[in-house]
């Protein structure tokens, strides 16, 4: 399988900038490249990726997208005067051109493309380009929006024509609408379009009607379009953690794609003069784990927006950072998304019901008055000048916002450790460490917990795990470790001390994820311990807002079902939570399949910096083998195109996920749900 992180980059895409004053255009210059390289390379993140050489593109790449009368202009722009460039530049909208521009054009495309053939000849897994001019507004026949070339559509239509990919996922967290890539794809069903994006109804650039919920895409390609317009600034990491949970991530694997494309703008993070929202870098950093683990972890980043060179660097470097496999950062505060956000998602969901099975469970319609259309210069009461002095404070605070440098993100020597019985022997892969002998102090902790807790267990085999569970959790104390697996004689025990001394000594949240039937021995009383159960068969009722049990019927089978709990309620609950420990439970009658565990665990991996230990009691090699992989940070194996859950098992998602609605507001998926506005 393949392994490592390309980065590509060349310094002569650096070698342009606007040569005549113009406001709208002054933000786009080359130390966007430059900071966000440099930043990379004092992290060590550069000798850490694979380097790939940049190309130009050739006339038969441009032409995937653009129109041959379209490039043939371009290419005259190197032999322009001054006064030529200003002239052609003014038939497009908020660009500019230079000399240099088409070489530097040439090379973003190609530099593209390079990544493309990096990851899908596997050469790599994944990989980022930083790339300049950026591409996702240019046009068939138009650049437009600092854009020449559109750099991820040419990709998109090449690695369908080179390596016959039948669906690609293209992922727009730029904090404007790409319109060029949406135009592009309208009708074809192959490409899955997500883009988030400054809207206000309509208010902000590229002020078109077509960048609203609503615009689905046409013909075979309906549905296949998804905006999600944000309508107020000031968005934070809950709202745009909403937006992947409630909207992109069930799509994007009932989808399944093979290829999943990112135009990582990073106008969209705190401090940009541009987005004015309130997503801090260490976000981005989540967003790209949750997509490590669709596509057989096929990635490809490549940069587009970002205009506070500060927070553009540091979103670089988280994104980077992720790629390479390094713990995810915790993130704070998680919590219920703004009113806004919510009207804008519960919009999605309800215009894209007849088109995606994982939202036809809704039954909500569009919000007929948003909270957020006062905005709108041309409907507001107050009149035009009294609504634009106030956007205009709101952008001047965010301007001067502060955040703090996000922490260093170290990996741990030691990625995973396996705890086996004695006498167990299962082939493991050669960066997975089988536990050494237990220390004496070890020891010594696990009878004094004995003693205190489990003075009834006499069995030696379930004592003799507790010192291996112990030891694991030490060791992930200690940022020896990052994660472990132990394979235990009762997961029933083995549960219960792991809770025990995690509380004790690691930290005072943890996170249980359960699979399997039967009564789960711990207390979720003092809020410490949060239990998600997914199970067959029905369990006691839930004793607190901290215990949630899922009972799925007809599975294992339904994966469609099994992947809305996570996405409904576990992923959001556990960054919510925000635990400082998550223990992966397989129970005796889990009859989880290979696929659906590794996907679980990859994603439980953003959670808790990846501190995580799973206990499994039946076992066998392949699902041992598939967790460790998992745990080890190898991208799980994609479930391919999914069909629709179960009815009677969308309805046990749903009463867990409305019971819990008012305590965890990360749950909420429609503004009559929301508690109270931010």
């Amino acid at each position: 399988m393949a392994s490592g992180t390309a980065l590509i980059y060349d310094s002569e895409m650096t070698g342009y900038k606007l040569l005549w004053v113009d406001p709208a255009c002054k933000i786009e210059v080359p130390e966007r490249l430059t900071v966000s390289y440099e930043a990379l390379q004092s992290k060590g993140l550069v000798q850490r990726c694979i380097p790939v050489s940049t190309r130009e593109a050739t006339d038969e790449d441009i032409l995937l997208v653009h129109s041959e009368e379209y490039l043939e202009a371009v290419k005259q722009t190197p032999y322009m005067s001054l006064e030529d460039l200003m002239t052609f530049t003014q038939q497009y909208g908020d660009v500019y051109f230079h000399p240099n521009i088409y070489h530097c054009a040439k090379l973003a495309v190609g530099a593209t493309l390079q990544l493309v053939d990096s990851v899908m000849t596997g050469k790599v897994r994944n990989g980022m380009a930083l790339v300049r001019p950026p591409g996702h507004h240019s046009q068939r026949s138009a650049a437009n929006g600092f854009c020449v070339f559109n750099n991820v559509a040419i990709a998109a239509l090449y690695a369908k024509k080179r390596f016959n990919v039948n669906r690609i996922l293209i992922v727009d967290w730029d904090i404007h609408h790409g319109q060029g890539v949406q135009y592009c794809f309208e009708e074809d069903p192959s490409v899955l379009y997500f883009s988030w994006h400054r809207y206000e109804h309509q208010s902000f650039w590229p002020n078109l009607r077509e960048s609203d919920y609503d615009t689905v895409g046409k013909g075979k390609g309906a549905g296949f379009n998804i905006n999600l317009p944000w309508n107020k600034v000031g968005m934070n990491n809950s709202d745009y953690l909403s937006a992947f949970f409630h909207v992109l991530l069930p799509v994007a694997y009932e989808f399944g794609p093979e290829l999943v494309l990112v135009s990582a703008g990073f106008d969209s993070a705190i401090g940009d003069p541009e987005g004015h929202m309130c997503a801090s870098p260490e976000v981005f950093a989540h967003l790209t784990h949750l997509l490590m683990s669709l596509a057989n972890g096929r990635l490809c980043a490549v940069l587009e927006g970002g205009y506070n060179l500060t927070s553009l660097a540091q979103s670089v470097c988280q994104t980077v950072h992720t790629l390479l496999g390094d713990p995810a950062p915790l993130l704070t505060e998680v919590s219920s998304p703004c009113e806004s956000a919510l009207e804008s998602i519960q919009n999605v969901r309800a215009v894209h019901q007849q088109y995606w099975s994982c939202f036809r469970h809704s039954n909500v319609s569009p919000v007929s008055e948003p909270s957020t259309k006062r905005c709108c210069l041309e409907e507001s009461d107050e009149g035009p000048q009294e609504v634009k002095k106030e956007k205009e404070n709101v952008e001047e605070n965010m301007e001067n916002i502060v955040w703090p440098e996000p922490l260093p993100r170290p990996n741990p020597t030691l990625h995973t450790i396996i705890a086996l019985p004695v006498g167990l022997e299962v082939p493991l892969p050669d960066d997975c460490h089988q536990l050494a002998d237990v220390p004496q102090e070890i020891i010594d902790t696990a009878q004094r917990l004995r003693d205190k807790h489990f003075k009834e267990i006499n069995d030696e085999k379930i004592l003799e795990s507790f010192k291996n569970i112990i030891s694991l959790l030490e060791g992930i104390k200690d940022k020896k470790v990052r994660n472990g697996l132990a394979v235990v004689p009762s997961v029933a025990s083995a549960l219960s001390c792991a809770v025990q001394h995690a509380l004790t000594s690691l930290t005072n949240r943890v996170l249980v994820v359960f699979i399997g039937d039967g009564d789960v021995p711990v207390d979720t009383a003092d809020e410490q311990v949060l239990l998600i159960q997914i199970c067959h068969k029905e369990q006691q009722e839930p004793k607190s807002k901290f215990h949630v049990p899922v009972c799925l019927k007809e599975w294992p089978g339904d994966t469609a079902g099994f992947l809305q709990v996570i996405f409904g309620i576990l992923l959001p609950l556990g960054y919510q939570f925000s635990p400082g420990l998550v223990l992966e439970v397989f129970g005796e009658t889990s009859g989880v399949d290979k696929a659906s565990l590794a996907q679980l665990t990859s994603l439980l991996q953003g959670l808790a910096q990846g501190q995580t230990l799973a206990l499994m009691q039946e076992y066998e090699d392949g699902i041992i083998k598939a967790t460790v992989s998992s745990l080890l940070g190898s991208p799980a194996p994609s479930l391919g195109p999914l069909g629709a859950p179960l009815p009677v098992n969308v309805q046990a998602i749903e009463k867990q996920r409305e019971r819990l609605l008012q305590p965890w507001g990360i749950l909420q998926t429609s503004h009559e749900q929301l508690s109270s506005p931010k």
